[in-house]
């Protein structure tokens, strides 16, 4: 038994022990933990404080900064309450001033007044007394009068009104013998002027298959499209080409009029593009005569160059192509001038063959003799020699350029080839009924009527149109203004009578047109 209880004991005082040390360990084990919280919970305090005291000096910072902008912004706001009190101040100090000014002027001005109103007064007063004196002398020379003439002053009046009447018949008669002398003076050379203003009108018929064109419609209601509204077609057509366009009654045709065949052929195909196409507007317009131009242009260069190949003339400058082909639409005396060089050309060939020269050459010099009449600016230069020159600039031959030059006996000939090419040209163009002597006048003038108004500054486009009788001219709105376009008109018309001779009268029409473009992007 006791052997059993023994070992209980041992058993029961072991665990006993281990509890207790299990006790001990586990108080220890606190013990540290709570010191190492409260070393923790230091160290957190520290921390807080320190964050705590930086916090608080970033805010006093913050508060200095923010008050110093708020005085600051305060001073401002004083300043300008300041300038503007002062500007106030200074306002009505001026306007005090002023008004104290007009005041010292007012009364001045009232005292002048007074002053000059009473001086007008006695004034009156004087011209009255004089007025008086007077009618009493007046009213005693009649009385002295008419004792004298024993008459009264009617009848004295009666008396003069007839004297006056009968010296006023006097020289009435007197009058309308003297204009019926002049009227008998002048009347042959009214009737002059009236026969020439006549020939005038028919002289365009004989003008009219070189000058007019007529362009086929496929109805009569196209008509009023070109035309537009109010007419801005036609004259931005006429405007553009400077061809003047004649719609009557002619049924499915318009007619085109110009002396320059090259404008009068613009404007023929324009009107075929508008027309074939259906826009037809100002803008449209201008955009297809731009491109008509360029093509005919181009067209002008093509013929050159056939003309120049069906001859068999080789290495030709460019230019001098160009100049033959504008020769199409040249006409010399109404010869065709195109059609007159070529067959100048073929004769200056045939006979420099017979006569052992060189036929080339002979067609090269015949081709271009007459390139001076198609200059792309006008000059006073005879034709001859500026083909001449024109030659000589695009390295030409000297036997072609003097042959150019002579063929009118401006230059002396120092070639074979000069004599060959003026009996050419006289076979071609002296025949009877090759040319034309009053189209080529015609035309001279109506050229001669459009460097007048280029004469004038400011003048963009001029166009000689009714047959001479009007020009029309196209000015820029930035340099001249509606007034002055009124003077260059009445400026142009003087220097038409001054210094061209005419049969008729010329119309002047300046058109002056303004024009605002902006582009939306």
């Amino acid at each position: 038994m006791d052997n059993i209880i023994v070992p209980i004991i041992v058993g029961v005082v072991a665990i006993i022990i281990g509890f207790v040390i299990a006790k001990i360990l586990e108080k220890n084990k606190a013990s540290d933990i709570i010191k190492s919280a409260k070393k923790r919970a230091a160290n957190i305090s520290k921390q807080a404080e320190i964050d705590a005291e930086t916090m608080k000096k970033d805010k006093m910072l913050q508060a200095k900064e923010k008050f110093l902008e708020l005085k600051a912004e305060h001073e401002r706001v004083i300043l300008n309450r300041d300038k503007k009190i002062s500007e106030s101040e200074k306002r009505t100090r001026d306007k005090e001033s002023k008004a104290t000014s007009d005041l010292a002027k007012s009364k001045n001005l009232i005292s002048e007044y007074e002053q000059k109103k009473k001086e007008c007064d006695e004034r009156i007063s004087f011209l009255d007394k004089k007025q008086t004196e007077v009618d009493k002398m007046h009213r005693r020379q009649v009385e002295q009068l008419e004792v004298i003439s024993s008459l009264s002053a009617e009848d004295a009046k009666v008396q003069l009104m007839e004297t006056i009447k009968d010296e006023a018949k006097t020289d009435a008669m007197a009058y309308i013998q003297t204009s019926l002398e002049e009227a008998k003076l002048t009347a042959q050379q009214e009737a002059k002027k009236v026969i020439i203003n006549t020939i005038q009108r028919i002289g365009t018929e004989e003008a009219i298959d070189n000058c007019v064109s007529v362009f086929n419609l496929e109805s009569d209601d196209v008509k009023g499209r070109i035309i537009g509204r109010e007419g801005r077609n036609i004259r931005a057509i006429e405007a553009a080409t400077g061809v003047e366009i004649i719609v009557d009654d002619t049924p499915d045709a318009i007619i085109l009029s110009c002396f320059d065949s090259v404008r009068r052929e613009i404007a023929r195909l324009s009107l075929h593009k508008l027309v074939t196409d259906g826009r037809i507007h100002p803008a449209r317009i201008e955009e297809v005569v731009k491109k008509t131009t360029h093509q005919v242009e181009e067209e002008i260069k093509e013929v050159g160059k056939r003309a120049v190949i069906d001859l068999g003339i080789h290495g030709l400058h460019p230019e001098l192509i160009k100049a033959v082909g504008r020769m199409k639409f040249r006409s010399s005396y109404g010869q065709n001038l195109l059609h007159h060089s070529r067959e100048v050309a073929k004769l200056c060939g045939v006979m420099a063959s017979e006569l052992g020269l060189n036929p080339k050459l002979a067609k090269r010099a015949g081709l271009l003799h007459d390139i001076g009449k198609v200059p792309e600016t006008e000059t006073e230069l005879p034709h001859a020699l500026l083909g001449m020159q024109m030659a000589e600039k695009h390295g030409e031959k000297p036997d072609v350029c003097n042959a150019i030059g002579a063929h009118h006996d401006e230059i002396e000939m120092t070639s074979l080839l000069s004599p060959i090419i003026q009996v050419c040209d006289a076979i071609s163009g002296a025949r009877p009924g090759a040319r034309r002597q009053v189209l080529d006048s015609y035309i001279q003038r109506l050229k001669d009527l459009e460097d007048v108004a280029f004469g004038f500054k400011g003048v963009n486009k001029a166009y000689a149109i009714q047959a001479g009788r009007e020009l029309r001219v196209m000015v820029e709105s930035e340099k001249v203004s509606d007034e002055k376009a009124s003077e260059l008109s009445f400026n142009i018309s003087q220097k038409i009578q001054t210094e061209m001779t005419y049969p008729g009268q010329v119309k002047v029409t300046v058109i002056r047109e303004t024009r605002a473009v902006t582009i939306a992007k």
